[in-house]
């Protein structure tokens, strides 16, 4: 039985390293790498603020979130350094939520394990669920808000140049050139190439991947380089064990896992059986793109595509851990509304899915 499920683990490891890792992951962590070296982190903290119009900063926080490569516990930090730096309360959740549940290297991966439908699918709804809990957030901690906001600005000294002023530039016309030509080298090879021999993708990615470091050798400095390879580098060292780890689990669970049970409980496109899913992500903990394999194998053992979407959405995005961090730094009630809030329209999301869209 144990050999079974070891051998089973190790048999998915070896399916995700042989086609995913060059042409998917490559490219991903150097984007990742790159977003955090070139893009201005403070023209970010200033774009997020109480003097921003809400739905803008909501847009500016789900946008840049898309590139903010963590999972459900490393993306605290990052949002309480934008919460308690002076970024309002729906902008900070914002972040929260979409970071971990819709970031660039989960949506790549989840293209290339499940195809374009989940994809889009999840980028959506991620996207509406993040404006809905920067709303909920807002409106329920409106005074404390706007107190804590104005402690804020009376505290900063005076002629701090990061209030009026000119626009802050967030990045240079060479490093959006870039990061444009890192994304291609990502999507290429997976949306030219959707059918025939494995090696006619990693043809594609390495011509991208030449045309990138032949115009990043052109226009960026040595110093600048080791910079993005270090941030690179850091990604990898903290993401790719843990999705080895993960996929690694995942394959064991698909053997050990009955498909009666998935089929009775998780099959389907009910209410039921999108609450379930949500409620199954919301406790359970994983790492950045580790949901894809894992609700792959559910959806060959019966899933039904809603709450396929519904564990896609909130497996990354929720976990117990996050729960308890999030109350630790934020507060036990903005925890609660906050949790419950995702739980809600996970659950919706998952069943309007499953009625309408697949």
């Amino acid at each position: 039985m144990w050999l079974d499920l070891l051998k089973a683990g190790l048999l998915a490891v070896w399916d995700y390293v042989a086609l995913h890792v060059i042409t998917c992951l490559v490219p991903a962590f150097l984007l990742a790498g790159a977003m955090v070296t070139f893009v201005s982190k403070e023209a970010i903290m200033h774009y997020l603020g109480a003097a921003t119009h809400r739905l803008k900063a909501f847009a500016l926080a789900a946008g840049g979130s898309f590139f903010v490569a963590a999972c459900s516990c490393t993306v605290i930090p990052v949002s309480s350094g934008l919460y308690f730096g002076g970024a309002a309360i729906g902008a900070a959740f914002v972040l929260l939520w979409v970071a971990p549940a819709s970031n660039i290297l989960a949506l790549v991966y989840t293209g290339s394990v499940l195809g374009p439908g989940l994809l889009l699918a999840r980028l959506i709804t991620a996207l509406l669920m993040a404006f809905a809990v920067g709303w909920v957030m807002t409106v329920v901690f409106h005074r404390e808000d706007r107190e804590r906001l104005a402690a804020l600005a009376a505290a900063q000294p005076a002629g701090n140049p990061g209030t009026p002023g000119a626009p802050l530039r967030v990045m240079t016309r060479h490093d959006v050139i870039l990061l444009i030509l890192i994304v291609l080298s990502l999507l290429a090879p997976n949306y030219l190439i959707q059918k025939g021999p494995f090696w006619e993708k990693v043809v594609v990615w390495a011509v991208a991947t030449v045309a990138v470091g032949g115009y990043a050798l052109r226009v960026k400095s040595k110093d600048e380089l080791k910079r993005w390879l270090s941030e690179t580098w850091w990604f990898v060292r903290i993401i790719f064990p843990l999705l080895l780890l993960g996929v690694f689990v995942v394959g064991m669970i698909g053997k050990a896992l009955p498909e009666a049970w998935v089929q009775r409980w998780l099959g389907g496109n009910s209410l039921q059986a999108s609450f379930l899913a949500t409620l199954l992500g919301s406790v359970s903990y994983f790492a950045t793109m580790t949901e894809a394999p894992f609700v792959d194998t559910l959806l060959k053992m019966g899933m039904g595509k809603g709450p396929a979407l519904a564990l896609l959405l909130t497996g990354p995005g929720l976990s117990l851990p996050n729960w308890l961090a999030i109350a630790r730094v934020f507060g036990p009630k903005k925890a609660v509304v906050y949790v419950s809030t995702i739980i809600v329209l996970g659950t919706l999301a998952g069943w309007l899915a499953g009625q309408w869209v697949f």
